[in-house]
């Protein structure tokens, strides 16, 4: 017989009388975001235990270091056309080649907005940038949002190009946003500039000007933080391409020096692989290599992770271009999107087999993401959504 509201409130209440502090702590450590939230309701000492600094990140740790086939992580999917966002099972994807059970997530500014993008992803926090104005900081899990002010002297007439960057400074336990943008000083003449916001300081700093040119990617606009420092893909012409750093600490830039690839046209992408800053180098029509640095700032610790060749054929998609993985699992499983219509695959590389995402969306922006109890510190709350 099912339970009413004051019966379960009262067995959760006798629960927790009953439990050691340290059994009650290892035991929420282990639980989905969804399961923990509902336990703060439970009483006053839960609730202050569970919001806790120390409890988010410990938690935080857990879902992602513990979790080997990501059965806390999910893959949130992005039809920025539709103004759309849903989100399923990571597991679910990498295993059963499907995507099953997904749901349609609510987010700040859906009935206001004309156009968006996600910046990019970190412990559980998402950074959307809206018509170029508008920057916010949301949990998926939690509902929670911050809205980020504009930088001081902001005027979007002015802006010809702007690139946003997100991540987590672990040395001063901080979250940053880079915003890198290209604006008219006159008509003939552009002038780069490199702004970080602070969510705990709650401001914006200018760096100083780009140093090394233009900041481009060849497949899709990226800023990677890997190490403490931002990353970008450069050049002061078309026959270039060096990684530019810019380290948050010292705020300075530096240049991260590339492995040895083969000769030939070729696209470059930067990104993160297991907490390692990679590199995926496209030979069209040939094949894509994934690179990670295995020891930062060591060139000779380039490795070559895997080679993802073009004749592998999969049924209904054309392939003319691999991106960036997307995850990649303990077996050698790695997720990806192909082609202008970005579907999903899945390469596993015991096998050299490609697999089609069944049930899966074309023409998206795909992302994944651990659940976690992070909050956004807020600039000016939305509040729960």
């Amino acid at each position: 017989m099912a339970l009413d509201d004051n019966q379960q409130s009262k067995k959760t209440k006798t629960l927790h009388s009953s439990l050691p502090t340290d059994i009650a702590v290892e035991i929420l450590l282990k639980l989905p975001v969804k399961s923990v939230l509902r336990c703060k309701s439970a009483c006053k000492s839960w609730r202050s235990l569970i919001c806790d600094p120390q409890f988010v990140k410990s938690h935080l740790a857990i879902s992602t270091r513990s979790n080997n086939h990501y059965r806390q992580h999910r893959l949130l999917i992005v039809r920025t056309k539709e103004r759309l966002f849903k989100t399923c099972n990571l597991h679910d994807v990498l295993y059963d080649n499907s995507i099953n059970r997904d749901l349609e997530l609510d987010y700040p500014y859906k009935h206001n907005l004309n156009y968006f993008w996600v910046v990019g992803s970190c412990n559980g926090l998402l950074c959307m940038a809206i018509e170029k104005e508008v920057l916010i900081i949301w949990n998926p899990s939690t509902r929670k949002s911050c809205i980020l002010p504009p930088p001081t002297g902001y005027r979007k007439l002015e802006i010809g190009y702007v690139r946003y960057g997100f991540g987590y400074q672990e040395s001063t336990d901080d979250y940053k946003v880079v915003e890198l943008s290209r604006r008219f000083e006159d008509i003939t003449k552009w002038k780069t500039m490199v702004r970080i916001y602070s969510l705990k300081n709650g401001n914006w700093k200018e760096i100083g000007a780009f140093p090394h040119g233009f900041q481009f990617d060849d497949c899709a606009p990226s800023t990677t933080l890997c190490n403490g420092a931002f990353h970008w893909i450069a050049g002061k012409d078309l026959g270039t391409r060096i990684i530019v750093s810019l380290d948050l600490a010292k705020e300075t830039y530096g240049q991260v020096l590339q492995p040895l690839y083969d000769a030939g046209h070729k696209y470059l992408t930067l990104g993160t692989l297991r907490e390692q800053l990679c590199a995926l180098c496209d030979y069209p029509g040939i094949r894509a290599d994934v690179w990670v640095m295995k020891v930062y700032g060591v060139k000779d610790s380039w490795t070559k992770l895997v080679s993802i060749p073009y004749n592998l054929t999969v049924p209904g998609i054309y392939i003319d271009r691999f991106s960036m993985p997307l995850c990649v699992s303990n077996d050698g499983k790695y997720l990806l999107q192909s082609g202008c219509m970005k579907r999903l695959i899945v390469y596993e590389s015991k096998h050299c087999s490609l697999s089609k995402i069944q049930n899966a969306d074309v023409y998206i922006n795909a992302f994944v993401i651990v659940e976690s109890l992070v909050s956004p510190m807020p600039a000016t709350s939305l509040g729960d959504r």
